[in-house]
Formats: C-alpha cells, sequence, structure tokens
C-alpha cells in the first residue's frame, strides 16, 4: 500500500481507539495493532519512508489493505490484538522464542491418581504444573512429594470391576514400601485424594496448608494413641520444614505476587517473569521476544507477554509488579514500586535479567568465535539482509557488451562464502538486439532458473544483480514468471555508492564499508563481472579470427578450424610461405591465401618508385 493509497482512505478511519490489520493480495493479515487513535497511528506507517525503518516500510509495501474495528476502551484493543495475535501468529508481530523444552509434574485424570514428571502435555482432564525451566527443581520437588505423601506408581488403571483383580496383587510388596496399596484396598479412596490435594498445594506453593494437614493429622493420631504414626507425621512435617527453608524466601509482607521486568535492543526482547507465592519464590524464568518491527516498544511487548507468561504458569495472583504501565484487566492490580520489598523483587528480577543477557551474548560470542571465517561472515550477511536463512548458496549475474556488439553474461556461484568454479555459467544473448542491459538480464536470469527448476536443482539462497534498481526489476520479472520469487532473496547493487536496493524498494540498504558481507558481495559481483568480460573479448577475438579467414573465397568453418589448430593465430598463417601452406590445405587453396594477404601488404605499403 502506496501513501497515495492511504490519503485516499484516511477520512475513513476515525480518532477512535480499535484494532487494525494490515492483510496482503491474498488476505493474509500480516499485522496486528492497537490505538489509542486509529488515524493518528496509521498515518505514522505512511509518513517520511526515510524515517521509517526497513522492516516497516516492507510491510506497508507487502501490505495491499488496511481493516480495523473501533472498541470502547484501550483495554478493550488490548485482549482483541492478543486474541488476533494467538489465532493468526502475523509475520510482522513480536513472537515468543520458544525452543525451550519445559517439564511439568501431572496429577493424573485417573482413579487414585498418579502423579509423575513429563514433557508432554495432553489434554485429558489431567491436571499439569509448570512449567518447569529446572531439572533439578523438578527432582527435589518430586522426592518431597514422595517424602511426603507416598502415592502408587503402577500404571495400571484402577477401576470397581478389576481393583480386586488377582493380577494386581503382584506388586503387594511393591505398594508396602511404596504407597498404602490402593489396589489392595489398604487404603480407602478419601484418605488417597486428600493427599492428592495435599501435592496440589505444595505444587501451588502453598506450603502453609500443607503444614496445617500434616498436624493435624500428626494431632489425631496422638489423641488415638498411635505414636508411631504420629512421629511419622513428624518426620514428613520435618521434610517439608527443610524444603521450604531451601525454597528461596523473598519476602514476609509479600504473599502472592507476579513480577515482570523487559530489557530490549533492535532486534530482541527479555523479559524476567518471578512466581511469588507465600512470600516465597516458586519459579522463574526469562523469555526471549523477538521484534519483528524495531518500533514495537517495551509496553506492548508486556502487554503480549504478561497474559501468555501467567496462562503458562497457571498464575492467579491478584498483582504484578512491574516497571511499565501495562494494560491489564481490571481486578489485577499493576503497581510500579519505588520502595518496599516489591522494589526489591523488581531488583532481583533486573539483576537476574542482566545476568541472563550476559550470560547469552558471552556464549554467542563464543560460539562465534567457534565458527569458522566462512560461518562467520554468512551469518553476518544473513542479518544485514534480514534474511530467514544462512545464505550458504549465491548466484551473481553481470551483462558485458561494446555499444550491442557480442552481447553475453556471467552467472557466478559462491557456496558456503567461496567461488564454486565449476558451477559458472555464461551465456550468449539470445533475444535482445542491441545494447539493452535490462533486457538482457531478463533474459539470462529466465534461462537460468527454468533451467534449474527443470533439472529440479536446489536454488540459490541469494541472488545479486550487479546493478541499481533497472536490472534488479528486471531480474525480478523473470523470478515473478517462474513463481520463485518468494523461495529466495535477491538484491541489486550498485556501483557508485554500493548501494543494496530490494525489490519494489526505492530507498537503497547502506552496509558498513568495513563489514564483511559487503566485501562478500563486492567480491561476488567483481568476480562476476570479470567472468563476463573475459567471456566477452573470448568471443570477440573469436570472432575477429573467423572474420577474418573466412572472408577468404574457398574458406569455410572447417578449414578455418583447420589452420587456426595447426598455426594458432592468423598472424602465423599471415606470415606462412605457400609450401607449407600446402601442406595444410592444398597448392590452389594456398596460392589463394597468400594472394589474399599479399593484396593487404600492398594496400598499406606506399609506391616508392619512380615515375
Amino acid at each position: 500500500m502506496t501513501n497515495e493509497d492511504f490519503k485516499n482512505r484516511v477520512e475513513s478511519v476515525p480518532h477512535l481507539p480499535g484494532v487494525y490489520r494490515f492483510l496482503d493480495e491474498s488476505d493474509t493479515i500480516l499485522y496486528v495493532g492497537k490505538a489509542k487513535d486509529l488515524r493518528n497511528r496509521l498515518s505514522n506507517y505512511f509518513g517520511d519512508k526515510k524515517q521509517l525503518s526497513h522492516k516497516t516500510r516492507v510491510l506497508t509495501k507487502n501490505a495491499t489493505r488496511i481493516e480495523f474495528t473501533i472498541v470502547e476502551t484501550e483495554h478493550d484493543a488490548l485482549l482483541m490484538e492478543n486474541t488476533f495475535i494467538k489465532k493468526f501468529q502475523p509475520r510482522y508481530n513480536v513472537s515468543l522464542k520458544d525452543g525451550k523444552s519445559y517439564s511439568y509434574i501431572v496429577i493424573k485424570n485417573e482413579r487414585f491418581p498418579r502423579v509423575f514428571f513429563t514433557r508432554k502435555v495432553i489434554k485429558d482432564g489431567s491436571q499439569y504444573f509448570g512449567p518447569y525451566t529446572s531439572k533439578g527443581r523438578v527432582k527435589v520437588i518430586f522426592d518431597v512429594v514422595k517424602k511426603l505423601f507416598p502415592l502408587r506408581t503402577c500404571s495400571f488403571n484402577l477401576t470397581e470391576e478389576n481393583i480386586n483383580d488377582k493380577k494386581f496383587k503382584v506388586c503387594l510388596e511393591y505398594h508396602i514400601k511404596n504407597c498404602m496399596g490402593p489396589c489392595e484396598q489398604l487404603e480407602n479412596e478419601e484418605d488417597y485424594n486428600k493427599k492428592i490435594d495435599q501435592i496440589r498445594h505444595i505444587l501451588k506453593g502453598n506450603f502453609s496448608r500443607v503444614r496445617e494437614f500434616i498436624l493435624q493429622q500428626m494431632e489425631v493420631a496422638a489423641e488415638h494413641l498411635n505414636f508411631e504414626l504420629a512421629q511419622q507425621y513428624k518426620e514428613r512435617l520435618s521434610h517439608l520444614e527443610d524444603y521450604q527453608a531451601k525454597s528461596t524466601v523473598v519476602s514476609n509482607t509479600v504473599r502472592d505476587l507476579d513480577v515482570f521486568t523487559i530489557r530490549s535492543d533492535e532486534k530482541m526482547a527479555f523479559v524476567n517473569y518471578l512466581k511469588i507465592v507465600d512470600g516465597a519464590l516458586i519459579n522463574t524464568d526469562t523469555l526471549e521476544i523477538e521484534k519483528k518491527l524495531e518500533e514495537e516498544e517495551d509496553t506492548d511487548i508486556l502487554n503480549y507477554v504478561i497474559p501468555e507468561v501467567r496462562e503458562r504458569y497457571q498464575s492467579i495472583s491478584p498483582e504484578i509488579a512491574t516497571t511499565h504501565q501495562v494494560t491489564l484487566p481490571a481486578e489485577i492490580d499493576v503497581t510500579i514500586p519505588k520502595i518496599g520489598d516489591k522494589k526489591k523483587l523488581i531488583e532481583l528480577s533486573l539483576r537476574n535479567l542482566d545476568y541472563y543477557i550476559t550470560q547469552k551474548r558471552r556464549s554467542e560470542a563464543e560460539r562465534k568465535n567457534k565458527q569458522s571465517p566462512a560461518e562467520r561472515i554468512l551469518t553476518t550477511l544473513k542479518d544485514d539482509l534480514r534474511m530467514k536463512v544462512l545464505p550458504m548458496h549465491i548466484e551473481c549475474f553481470d551483462n558485458s557488451n561494446i555499444q550491442g556488439t557480442n552481447p553475453v553474461a556471467s552467472c557466478v556461484v559462491f557456496k558456503n562464502a567461496k567461488p564454486a568454479k565449476k558451477d559458472y555459467r555464461h551465456f550468449k544473448i539470445k533475444t535482445v538486439e542491441g545494447p539493452n542491459d535490462f533486457a538482457s538480464m531478463e533474459e539470462v536470469v529466465y534461462r537460468r532458473y527454468s533451467r534449474m527448476l527443470e533439472e529440479k536443482v536446489t536454488l540459490p539462497d541469494l541472488v545479486i544483480i550487479d546493478g541499481g534498481k533497472g536490472q534488479l526489476g528486471a531480474a525480478v520479472k523473470s523470478l515473478k514468471k517462474l513463481e520463485i520469487l518468494d523461495k529466495l532473496v535477491v538484491v541489486g547493487i550498485a556501483k557508485r555508492l554500493e548501494e543494496i536496493f530490494f525489490p519494489d524498494d526505492s530507498i537503497p540498504l547502506y552496509i558498513n564499508k568495513k563489514s564483511e558481507s559487503l566485501k562478500l558481495i563486492q567480491h561476488c559481483r567483481n568476480e562476476a563481472h570479470r567472468f563476463a568480460i573475459s567471456f566477452h573479448r573470448d568471443l570477440r577475438s573469436k570472432n575477429f579470427l573467423n572474420s577474418e579467414l573466412i572472408t577468404i573465397a574457398g574458406i569455410g568453418e572447417k578449414t578455418n578450424q583447420l589452420l587456426i589448430t595447426h598455426f594458432g593465430s592468423v598472424k602465423k598463417i599471415r606470415e606462412a610461405d605457400e609450401d607449407t601452406l600446402s601442406n595444410i590445405v592444398g597448392k590452389k587453396l594456398a596460392q589463394t591465401i597468400r594472394q589474399h594477404f599479399n593484396s593487404q601488404v600492398d594496400e598499406i605499403t606506399p609506391d616508392l618508385s619512380d615515375d
């Protein structure tokens, strides 16, 4: 969508809060945004192009229309925006980079439920707790659960019909050590489910309720003079207190609270989350968010991330402490603490965040140091051109002609940032007459990739066109005809200022002159130019030799080739005597050749004799 298109429609956009969507020609939603004032917000996308980021320009270029929905409040807009983002996953909206393998503890939906560790969430009515980012923490929690409330661990599905089946009795000895044996009716279902309820409290961080339950059971056992059972409960209480002591108690005044902090740069944002229950830190996570548009603000990112994280960690905390004024449902209190324990929690979260970012950058630097030079250069090129994949296979095209004579083109191939000379190709221009670089480029690009498609050869990751917008536009025409424009990245490089042009984008990209990625592009361009020039010279020389000999009566292509092969050049043929020529082409043709060259000497030698 152009600025002119938007100006024609801007009067229909109201000064009201709402949600807007950019859509492409196939009605795919590219981006979803919210605004207090729809007209003002959308106008920002169609102002001075030089003030817009490259990604924003690409978004507006790829969009063919804009839809918007008016809402009552900014909060309604936020809810609608999050719903659309979750449903459609638009290409240019922020996205959580979630490559982690999370762990869960599940209470299985079955009679006498089992409790076990899993990485797979199955929607069968079972209750999942987590996710846990630390395997060690899961093991500690699991060990505490088993010590406090022994449960069955067998995979038998206990029902009224099979609970007395003989095949279940084989595990009686195992049950005596690890559970109370519900399959042998040594434990009733009500008592078993009470233990499950306490395990739920532990997994939610509600240790005080568990402590009250164990104390109550210990008192009941003592009242019934069952001192051995009372001692068991006392030991379980000790296990619980040990575990609780090892948990990070962060505040005696703060009970249930979610803490969110954020750090961001142009490409990424990092959000740290602390889950506080009963004053104890029971879970923490740091999330990476990929920013698709540079102007995404921290507040917008938090508005998107907070509901996602709370849902993931099943948080029901009525309060959130953060560093930005986010918009959330009215029943959730949002505070930006300045002093006190909540402020200390914010500082704790930021320290975790800074440590995470430092470690990440350090590991990236170490990984970069371990990279080969080619991997490092290609990674830089991928980032500079905002490609999705490493450009392991690059092809570059150039034309060559002198006033339209002997027009040729070259295609050089780089693999893993190095020339693959056996894959180089040169082309004689077949369909273009006269000096027309644009038409020549269109022809050779079409011929190159139509053949690759016929042969089912893998297409390159990056195509470089030596030339500015005109040559690039000609190449794009052919790629569109072949319907492969979306399967590779194509750019043009203009020589004067080393500007990088993208299709349908009038504003070039300037890569730092010292960048390794620009040097690779220049290497490709220079190699394509060299290969085209050398082929053009060879072709011109060959045509010159052919025209020199074939103009002699009686000499055809075969005789011409025979003479050139034997003597090596026209100069040596000119210098050969008649007898030598006769041995190659016969006496009659040798006389004709000598007469031809002798006449040339007569024409250029002045007559110095007297009259």
